[in-house]
């Protein structure tokens, strides 16, 4: 067997679970389910009984006998096993849910229950600032354990939070094998391909027959996850092609798997994009797609699982960085710790408010001979900024995806124009309408039609400019984009409806 099938190479992991003692593979019973606030819920109401229970406790000034003490310890003890009951039947990702919806001290007191069989997998499942709070708790030891439980690849992910003593002891514990990997795992920046790519797969060489390769399949406990299809690869482990594991089932056993290996297939490189490689598994619906580096050497491979935790969190820093926020927060940190995350962006939003208040200041003669022009005033600076969002979210949008070009940007460009510009028209024709039924002014409902057109422009020009900079500069084109379009859409809206009334109305 050793001569026909490909041996795996020092830097390529084949199946880990191969050598593995059966009780290792074997799958822990959980309940699977959609609801996952109804686990929290349950939790939750476990852990407020035991809150319960402590403060009776607590509380009781008249003198107990040792029958009073041992019922309060059963209480405390039976409460305590239900709860770690109740955390045996979910799932890791489930309890990580649970750990970023709890305060920190019902979080660390559910984290002691359950960290001991299953600590590995939770740090990974659970959010970066959440996983600052749990590693504080830990011992050196502990971490070293609970990081020995996993995959090269999620040490790989797990390596920038863990101290370096910790990740000296980890390397020391690993094979000559799983040193190589990770090393290579973690040499690859965090949005490339690498560093998604994992090392548990399956392969073969095209000269050997289906038969052949059903009994090596068989020889493993269990297969690596998301495994649809075996990939083949010559004598210098160079990437042959893919055999679909239903091709391996409905085919004679005699047949050669180079005569059935699929040729035309997505293979990604290790230094590529990670969104790129999202994009592809997004439109050829795969599940899993080989690795290969420029010397045509299958080195690991993608999967859908993987793809989808990073497309999520592309999501949400997204969302962040449009909001202004440096970091993903745990929701139940410190007050102090909060807030220096909102400072930066809220330092330049005050700025900018100050230059606003600056542009209305240089025209308090204009708005003292006309006051109406102070209510006036923020419907421009809204309906601009609202309509630059737009603008910037379906701009961010086209950039992830990489539909705007070089080539069809100015087009692209020459559109959004357009938009704004006719509704501008409508919408400024209807501000206007009721400037004019409001304060008998005609002039003063042209000025506020023009003043719309205007800043809807800007907004447009701004909604385009920025994302599309941030991109060239190498920065995620995301970042502080609404706090910056809405300085810019207020400021310059304040500018222009105050500078056309002053010039047309006094």
């Amino acid at each position: 067997m050793a001569e026909i099938l490909q041996r795996p190479p020092v830097n390529l992991f084949t199946i880990r679970a191969i050598s593995r003692d059966a009780t290792m593979t074997e799958p822990r019973e959980h309940h699977y389910t959609e609801n996952v606030q109804e686990h929290l819920q349950q939790v939750q109401h476990l852990l407020e009984k035991q809150a319960l229970v402590e403060t009776v406790t607590h509380r009781q000034e008249l003198p107990r006998d040792e029958r009073h003490e041992l019922l309060d310890k059963m209480v405390h003890k039976r409460h305590l096993a239900e709860l770690r009951e109740k955390l045996d039947e979910l799932h890791s990702a489930d309890i990580a849910y649970i750990l970023e919806a709890l305060p920190i001290d019902q979080r660390l007191m559910v984290w002691e229950l359950v960290k001991a069989n299953r600590d590995g997998d939770i740090l990974i499942e659970v959010s970066d600032a959440v996983r600052e709070s749990l590693i504080a708790t830990m011992s050196r030891d502990e971490l070293v354990e609970a990081t020995e439980q996993l995959d090269t690849d999620e040490i790989a992910d797990l390596a920038p939070d863990l101290p370096q003593n910790v990740m000296r002891d980890v390397f020391k514990s690993l094979s000559i094998e799983e040193r190589e990997q990770l090393r290579a795992a973690m040499s690859y920046p965090e949005d490339s391909v690498g560093a998604l790519m994992d090392f548990n797969m399956v392969h073969v060489r095209e000269d050997v027959t289906l038969e052949v390769v059903s009994r090596y399949l068989r020889r493993f406990d269990q297969l690596p996850d998301h495994t649809d299809q075996v990939f083949v690869v010559d004598r210098d482990d160079r990437f042959r092609g893919v055999l679909p594991i239903n091709l391996i089932v409905v085919n004679e056993p005699e047949v050669e798997v180079g005569k059935l290996m699929l040729t035309e297939t997505i293979k990604l490189d290790p230094d590529e994009k990670a969104d790129q490689a999202a994009q592809a598994f997004e439109r050829y619906d795969l599940v899993s797609a080989p690795v290969v580096d420029e010397d045509g050497k299958l080195v690991g491979r993608v999967t859908v699982n993987v793809v989808l935790d990073f497309i999520r969190s592309e999501s949400d820093t997204d969302l962040l960085n449009q909001a202004g926020l440096r970091e993903e927060e745990d929701i139940f940190a410190s007050v102090w710790k909060s807030a220096q995350n909102r400072w930066a962006w809220l330092a330049l939003n005050l700025c900018t408010a100050f230059f606003a208040s600056r542009v209305i200041g240089e025209f308090e003669d204009t708005i003292v001979q006309f006051v109406a022009l102070a209510t006036l005033m923020p419907i421009v600076a809204g309906i601009a900024g609202n309509s630059a969002n737009q603008t910037t979210t379906i701009i961010i949008r086209s950039l992830a995806l990489g539909q705007i070009t070089q080539g069809n940007a100015r087009r692209l460009m020459y559109k959004e124009l357009a938009i704004s510009g006719l509704n501008g028209l409508v919408w400024g024709g209807i501000a206007g309408l009721f400037a004019y039924f409001l304060y008998r002014s005609v002039p003063l409902g042209l000025v506020m039609t023009s003043a719309m057109m205007l800043n809807l422009t800007l907004g447009a020009l701004v909604g385009i400019g920025i994302p599309i900079l941030m991109q060239r500069l190498g920065r995620d084109p995301a970042i502080g984009a609404s706090v910056m379009l809405t300085a810019i859409t207020d400021s310059g809206g304040f500018f222009i409806f105050l500078g056309l009334a002053t010039i047309f109305l006094i």
